[in-house]
């Protein structure tokens, strides 16, 4: 911008400011709960038991599809052939051991080890083993100083199987009469397309995968689309359970998933979202304390306003057992599993969790920890075995012979970019095709596309709470009254200084004018009502004006807001902010949600609401009016053609994870049917999807396209 330029507008906007009614004493900000830090993964994330099982039932939903949409599975990709490949089978004795791959997409290879047992009679159960984030997991080998401190403090008990916890695992259940299927996580052990310096490494954004298409994993577009390595890791752990499943041997009544660490989040995650897990066991992983440290155990909104005890406890009440260790989790016996445990009496079932307590041990799936999985199994799939279970040693094998790659079975390419792109390009035309099907139908629209953006948008009205008004001025204009307060919302502790231009003579109608900046924006800089505001009260209408987040006095020293405030993390990762905290978008839609509340709810009831956003404002009106259609009669969205697929940076405002993926802006303006809406400046063209549920819902009158905005044509407008 022209310097002479950027001064004259700093200029207007601080006259302007000057002149707008303030809520507040000068300096003084509102009192607002989310002018803190942001939360972080290291913050504490209580779980509180719900009062009665119905009221679960509607909490697990809402946080199931938290789960579901966060991991871009809402909707759930297509189910595309596995084309398992099973070789290289290893007898030994009283199991074999088969190298596997399979394509979890078309090209995306999951890799590991099938340990099946040498006599099964009837239907064998199957296990799923996720491991964590030790090197070459699968392939690891101890060295022999880590043998010999395993050995003696009694993490270990052999010294030939004592080599690889993950074999040991996978020999016993093997032994004990189970199917075990063993996978690597991306960029482990056989699994190289994705590479370990991007999956759980990653640390600066890469300007070469940050394009509008074709884009790369962690991009701003990546995000905008839901579309993550935790996303991917999570598919692949359910083409897993679909893999394991497609052995004829295997019983579909006795399923279990266990791992540790990195593998007991992905454990907790495909026992939450997939119902044919039908036992759970996350080691060293669930806790109110850290939530998981790396890339591939964060996604942006999974843990907005719940987190992995809670997550854990979705699950209940099917058998639920955890270890603890001298890690994040060393106070789980008096932080998290007594409220689980109370989750579980409430559901009829309080003997069906457990927690192993290790916090002498550090963190790690050691033979103890795996005793009492073994036995937890044993107990609840009836295995028949002697409790307490306990290993035996079996012969170690090298990486050479659990590889499954070969001459004869070459690796796909290494940490291909290309890769990357083209496969979240399946991923996103995968997901537009099924969108495009749900569209067909308004129910299967408001379902699919509406359950999503409720959870992008992280608030209903029904969850807004309570609203209610303190008035610190009121001025006498002639024919209308200027009453300024806060609108301060209890149970969310968030406050917004506020204006109402109060007509003598109010005709029931009350207008919410939302501006870039704020209440101000409905000002001139001489303090008189902008002459299209003033004739809208003039016409008998009450018009409202809020200082939005990080608008107005918000601003202690007027300074506008250019960038996201993001946790103290130095790695690049969108979801290190984006996973426990709403984007300010998405907080400014809350805002907009407690003004629809209060109205709705004030004891001087409008027989018409509408919602008016001619700048920066319209998306906001858009999603707001998506989340609030019955109690929103008419809104005006002027677009400018704003996307939420149009950003480079993350930290942008107005970006908000998965908006881009549910139809953008359209998509929301959709949501909006049957109520009455202007859209200006959009093109017939960029308006199919709402002209379309528009139809469908029997009201193509409703959505109005006038070229520009015109006030005395809003007041006839607001009287139909």
């Amino acid at each position: 911008m022209n310097p002479l330029r950027l001064v004259l507008v700093s200029l207007l906007g601080v006259l302007t400011a000057a002149a707008a009614p303030k809520a507040l004493p000068a300096g003084q900000l509102p009192d607002d709960a989310r002018l803190k830090p942001p939360k972080d993964l290291d913050g504490y994330f209580p779980f509180d038991p719900p009062a009665s099982a119905a009221a679960w039932t509607k909490r697990a939903e809402q946080v199931r599809r938290r789960i579901l949409v966060s991991q871009g599975l809402w909707p759930m990709p297509t189910r595309t052939p596995l084309n398992a490949v099973i070789w290289g089978r290893i007898d030994q004795g009283e199991y074999t051991i088969d190298k596997v791959y399979f394509e979890s997409a078309p090209g995306f290879f999951v890799t590991g080890n099938l340990y099946r047992p040498k006599q099964i009679s009837g239907k064998a159960p199957g296990v799923l083993f996720a491991h964590g984030h030790w090197t070459d997991a699968r392939l690891s080998e101890a060295t022999p100083a880590e043998l010999r401190r395993e050995l003696a403090n009694g993490e270990e008990r052999f010294e030939d199987g004592g080599r690889s916890r993950f074999q040991s695992l996978c020999v016993q259940l093997a032994r004990m009469g189970c199917v075990v299927w063993q996978w690597d996580m991306l960029g482990n052990s056989d699994a190289q397309q994705i590479s370990m310096a991007v999956a759980h490494n990653f640390a600066k954004q890469r300007p070469e995968m940050n394009t509008l298409e074709n884009w790369g994993l962690f991009s701003p577009q990546a995000e905008a689309h839901l579309q993550s390595v935790m996303g991917l890791q999570t598919w692949n752990a359910i083409r897993s359970l679909d893999f394991l499943l497609s052995l004829p041997e295997v019983d579909p009544d006795r399923i279990a998933v266990t791992g540790a660490s990195g593998g007991g989040t992905q454990t907790f995650i495909l026992a939450a979202v997939d119902d044919r897990v039908k036992l759970a066991f996350p080691a060293v992983m669930v806790s109110t304390a850290m939530q998981g440290g790396c890339t591939c155990e964060n996604a942006s909104l999974l843990r907005v306003g719940t987190g992995n005890v809670e997550i854990a406890g979705l699950f209940a009440p099917k058998p639920l057992g955890m270890t603890s260790a001298n890690d994040w989790t060393k106070e789980m016996a008096t932080k998290g599993l007594p409220q689980l445990k109370q989750l579980y009496a409430l559901l009829g079932a309080p003997d069906a969790v457990m927690l192993q307590r290790g916090e002498h041990f550090p963190h790690n799936y050691n033979a103890v920890s795996r005793s009492a999985f073994y036995t937890w199994l044993n107990r609840h799939f009836k295995l028949g075995q002697t409790e307490p279970v306990v290993e035996r040693d079996y012969p170690f094998l090298k990486r050479d012979a659990l590889t499954v790659w070969d001459a004869q079975h070459p690796p796909p390419k290494s940490g291909d970019p290309d890769f990357e792109r083209q496969l979240l390009r399946w991923f996103h035309d995968d997901a537009q095709t099924q969108l495009a099907q749900a569209a067909r139908s308004n129910e299967a629209f408001r379902k699919t596309v509406g359950g999503a953006v409720e959870i992008v948008l992280g608030r209903t009205l029904s969850g807004v709470g309570e609203v209610t008004w303190r008035q610190t001025d009121k001025s006498d204009r002639g024919s209308w009254l200027e009453i300024v307060g806060t609108l301060r919302n209890s149970t969310q502790a968030e406050e917004l200084p506020a204006v109402f231009a109060y007509p003598k003579q109010w005709n029931g109608t009350t207008v919410a004018w939302f501006t870039s900046e704020g209440k101000a924006g409905l000002f001139r800089a001489d303090g008189k009502l902008r002459p299209d505001v003033q004739a809208v009260v003039d016409s008998g209408a009450t018009v409202l004006g809020v200082d939005l987040l990080y608008q107005g006095e918000f601003l202690a020293d007027g300074t506008l807001l250019t960038q996201t405030p993001k946790v103290k993390e130095t790695r690049e990762a969108p979801a290190y902010t984006f996973g426990y905290n709403p984007a300010v978008f998405a907080q400014r839609v809350h805002d907009i949600l407690s003004v629809i509340q209060f109205v709705r709810t004030n004891e001087r009831k409008s027989t018409r609401l509408a919602l008016v956003g001619l700048d920066s404002t319209a998306p906001l009106v858009a999603a707001a009016r998506a989340l609030s259609s019955s109690e929103v009669t008419h809104a005006v969205i002027a677009t400018r053609g704003f996307r939420f697929g149009q950003f480079k940076d993350y930290r942008a405002p107005e970006f908000l994870p998965g908006g881009a993926k549910y139809g953008d802006l359209p998509g929301l303006i959709a949501l909006g049917a049957p109520g009455k809406v202007w859209v200006i400046g959009e093109s017939a063209d960029q308006l199919r999807i709402p002209k379309a549920q528009y139809e469908l819902a029997g009201a193509a009158n409703a959505l109005s396209t006038p070229s520009t905005f015109d006030s005395a044509a809003l007041i006839g407008w607001l009287k139909q």
